[in-house]
């Protein structure tokens, strides 16, 4: 048989002409293994996926338990299946009253399509408007709100009615009118490399969308579950969203993902027409299981708390080398700017070569991510720090 990386490149659609095409044959806490037992450490959990690290005892017990019990059933939403209804009650338990309702689908991209259609339906509008440098997935509605026509042009037409506004713009926050259905932002801009929301921004955003009537979208699907140092972002900048997008992390590292209103407004997709949204595997009996179990590790772990002594010990490591012009960080995510984005790639590759698996970012080619699983530990962030200062030294 020809080796696997000749198959990978020739029978699995590629997402780019350069992939980084590590083989990797296991994973455990913090470390991917190659076939030839080289060790990597995973410096972006999949992004933001792994928070509790890579075969977790607790997530794979809850997997293997469910896979026993059944798998899927029915399509999304006609049987009551424990998993889904156990994990949504724990999941609201960390939420406000007026985010009491979830809709589990199956990644954050169509995560982004519920809570959009969700916001036309509740409020009969029909514009939307997304954000400069913002990422909300590949789906056509995603790819609509999202802040790159790089990206965009080569699959138009896109959604009608799509307005963008600049990121902590106050003067902006005018376009926001009767006419908007809902404003989707991410309190934390990921992909434009680790740009969080002035809270007084994010305050009169929401101030903004209550006198208009528009309804606020959070996309926390980088952002929740611990990575900033609160269960999610909003919490720690002091605004509650209308609707709540989560994916990524919520799985535990299965997929799966889910928009999160109140009661009241969730109900308009029952009627007129029933089925306003409908999925056949979201919500997986699997996925469900496994995201509680990690929810339930993190809860009884005190990671979430870490999380953010964790960020600035990385942070305090790396700040001082002469190669890093800034570093934007916010918890355990951290947006190491270079400044070149040549020399970034060539620092990928040294990364790779000396066992880490760091990552880009979309709209800032300048920058690396660094957003490890939660679970590294003080010596790991030390050690870590040592070979990415070393490489940057080999830039010199």
């Amino acid at each position: 048989m020809k080796p696997l990386r000749q198959l990978f490149l020739e029978h699995v659609g590629q997402t780019s002409a350069n992939p980084l095409a590590v083989e990797i044959e296991r994973a455990e806490g913090i470390y991917l293994y190659g076939p030839d037992g080289k060790r990597y450490t995973d410096l972006i959990s999949g992004v933001s996926v792994s928070n509790v690290g890579h075969g977790n005892p607790q997530v794979v017990e809850a997997v293997c338990a469910q896979a026993r019990k059944y798998m899927h059933l029915m399509v999304y939403g006609e049987l009551v299946e424990s998993p889904q209804v156990l994990y949504a009650r724990r999941i609201v338990a960390h939420l406000p009253d007026s985010l009491q309702s979830v809709y589990f689908v199956n990644s954050g991209s169509e995560a982004v399509e519920g809570a959009l259609k969700l916001a036309k339906r509740a409020t009969g509008r029909t514009q939307l408007i997304g954000f400069e440098n913002a990422y909300h997935g590949s789906t056509h509605g995603a790819l609509s709100v999202m802040g790159g026509e790089y990206f965009r042009a080569a699959f138009r037409p896109l959604l009608p009615d799509v307005g963008q506004i600049r990121f902590n713009c106050l003067q902006d926050l005018e376009q926001i009118t009767e006419r908007t259905a809902g404003v989707i932002i991410e309190p934390m801009q990921g992909e434009a490399g680790i740009v969080t929301a002035d809270a007084s921004y994010l305050k009169a955003l929401r101030d903004r969308c209550t006198e208009t009537g528009a309804l606020l979208i959070f996309d926390e699907i980088q952002t929740g579950f611990g990575r900033t140092g609160y269960w999610f972002a909003f919490q720690k900048l002091g605004v509650v969203p209308d609707i709540l997008v989560l994916a990524k992390s919520l799985g535990g590292g299965m997929p799966l993902g889910a928009f999160i209103s109140s009661r009241e407004r969730m109900s308009v997709l029952q009627t007129d027409p029933p089925l306003g949204h409908i999925t056949t595997f979201g919500g997986h009996p699997v996925s469900c299981a496994a995201g509680l179990a990690a929810l339930e590790f993190l809860e009884s772990s005190g990671l979430v708390e870490q999380a953010e002594q964790k960020g600035a010990l990385f942070e305090s490591l790396l700040c001082g080398h002469p190669c890093i012009r800034e570093i934007r960080r916010c918890g355990l995510i951290l947006g190491v700017e270079i400044g070149n984005e040549n020399t970034v790639q060539r620092l990928i590759r040294d990364f790779v070569h000396k066992g880490l698996l760091p990552d880009t970012f979309l709209w800032r080619e300048t920058a690396f991510r660094i957003a490890p699983p939660l679970i590294i530990r003080e010596a790991e962030i030390r050690e870590t720090a040592e070979v990415i200062l070393a490489c940057l030294d080999r830039l010199a």
